[in-house]
C-alpha cells in the first residue's frame, strides 16, 4: 500500500510532498476513529521500555531531528508508534532557511540531500506550541528531544549564547537536549566542532543545567566526516564535562561510491547526504566511539536504518537508541513496528 502511495509522492518536490502527507496524516489523527485505527495497525507489539538517563523509552526507535522542525506531528508521530521524537533544529529567531528547492530524493542509492538551512519558526513559538501540546498530553509516552543551534546571522563567536537561549526556554518542555554544530548547511557551523568551541558552548549549558536543580540529559550529535583525532578529542571532552551522550551521525558532506548518475548529484549541488550511503561510516563511527570511551558514552546511532537489520547492526556497534529519517521516508509508516518486531 505505502509503495504505491510512496511512488505518487515522489513524483512532487520532496518538501512539498513531506507537507501534504503530515498534513494528510494530521487530518486523520483529528478523528478519534481514525487515530485509534492507525494506532491500533503501527504500534509495535510487545515492545520492551528501555531506561536511559532516567527517561523510559516505549521502545528504542526515534525519530531523527530536522523532520518535525517546528513540533507540529508529535501526536501524529507517537501514534505511528515512535519511542522518541526530537524536534528541531531549533534556532533562537524564526528564519526561512536556505532557497528552495532544498531536499532532494537519491532513489538509486535510497539516499537523500538536503540544505534546509536551519529553517523553523523560533524557540519562542516552539516552546509555546510544546507547553500546549504537553498541557493536553499529560498521559503521553512519547519521549520528547530538542535539537537546538544557532542562526545563521549569529557569528561563531557568539553562538554559545544562541544554544543557551535555546536551552533556557524549552527546558520546561523537552525531555533531552541535542546540541547540533553538525550540520553542513549554515555556513561555517561545523567550525563549533573544535574541540574548544565545543568546551565552551557545552560548559556553559552543562552550568544551566545544574543550576536548574533536575538536570536534563545532555547530548552532542556529530559528524561523520570528522577524523578520528578530532572523535577522539570529542570523546575526551563528552567525558570530562560528563555529557550525556553522542547521536552518531549527522549528514555526510562526501559524495563517493553512488549509484545515481554524476551529473545529476552536480546539478543538486551541495547539501548533506543521508540514507544508505552513509550507513557504513554512521557504524563505523559508532563502533569507533563505544570502543575507545569503554562504553561509557551513550549512544543514538543515525544514518542509514532502513530494516530491522540495520538496527541491530547499530545496536551491535554499540548504540543504546537509533534513530530513523531517511528509512522512513523509503519504507513508510510502518517502519517502527518492523524494527521494534525484531530488535526486542
Amino acid at each position: 500500500m505505502y509503495r504505491i502511495l510512496r511512488s505518487i509522492l515522489f513524483l512532487m518536490d520532496a518538501e512539498k510532498a513531506h507537507h501534504i502527507a503530515m498534513s494528510a496524516l494530521k487530518i486523520c489523527c483529528r478523528f478519534k476513529s481514525l487515530r485509534v485505527l492507525l494506532h491500533r495497525f503501527f504500534q509495535p507489539v510487545n515492545s520492551n521500555p528501555i531506561q536511559l538517563w532516567n527517561l523510559s523509552f516505549s521502545n528504542r526507535v526515534g525519530l531523527g531531528a530536522g523532520f518535525d522542525k517546528n513540533a507540529r506531528y508529535l501526536t501524529e508521530l507517537e501514534t505511528l508508534g515512535f519511542g522518541f521524537v526530537e524536534i528541531g533544529t531549533v534556532t533562537p529567531l524564526p528564519q526561512e532557511g536556505n532557497p528552495k528547492p532544498r531536499l532532494f530524493r537519491l532513489p538509486k542509492d535510497k539516499a537523500l540531500i538536503n540544505r534546509m538551512g536551519f529553517n523553523n519558526e523560533g524557540v519562542e513559538k516552539i516552546a509555546e506550541r510544546l507547553k500546549e501540546w504537553r498541557s493536553k498530553n499529560k498521559n503521553t509516552r512519547l519521549i520528547i528531544g530538542g535539537n537546538i543551534g544557532k542562526n545563521k546571522i549569529t557569528p561563531n563567536e557568539n553562538a554559545a549564547r544562541d544554544y543557551e537561549i535555546c536551552f533556557e526556554r524549552l527546558y520546561d518542555w523537552v525531555d533531552y537536549f541535542v546540541v547540533n554544530v553538525s550540520s553542513p548547511n549554515t555556513p561555517g557551523l561545523r567550525e563549533l566542532q573544535e574541540k574548544e568551541s565545543l568546551r565552551t558552548i557545552l560548559t556553559r549549558l552543562q552550568q544551566i543545567n545544574r543550576n536548574n536543580g533536575k538536570t536534563k540529559p545532555l547530548l552532542l550529535k556529530i559528524a561523520p566526516d570528522l577524523s578520528a583525532a578530532q572523535v577522539e578529542d570529542v570523546i575526551e571532552l563528552a567525558l570530562e564535562i560528563q555529557l550525556d551522550g553522542l547521536v552518531v551521525s549527522n549528514t555526510t558532506i562526501d559524495r563517493t561510491n553512488l549509484i545515481t548518475d554524476a551529473t545529476k548529484i552536480e546539478e543538486i549541488g551541495a547539501g548533506g547526504l543521508s540514507g544508505k550511503p552513509l550507513q557504513t561510516k554512521s557504524n563505523e563511527w559508532i563502533r569507533f566511539i563505544h570502543e575507545k570511551s569503554e562504553g561509557k558514552i551513550p549512544i543514538i546511532g543515525s544514518g542509514g536504518i532502513f530494516t530491522a537489520e540495520d538496527a541491530k547492526i547499530k545496536l551491535q556497534m554499540g548504540a543504546s537508541l537509533i534513530q530513523v529519517w531517511t528509512g522512513f521516508v523509503y519504507e513508510g509508516p510502518a517502519i517502527v513496528k518492523k524494527i521494534v518486531k525484531y530488535i526486542n
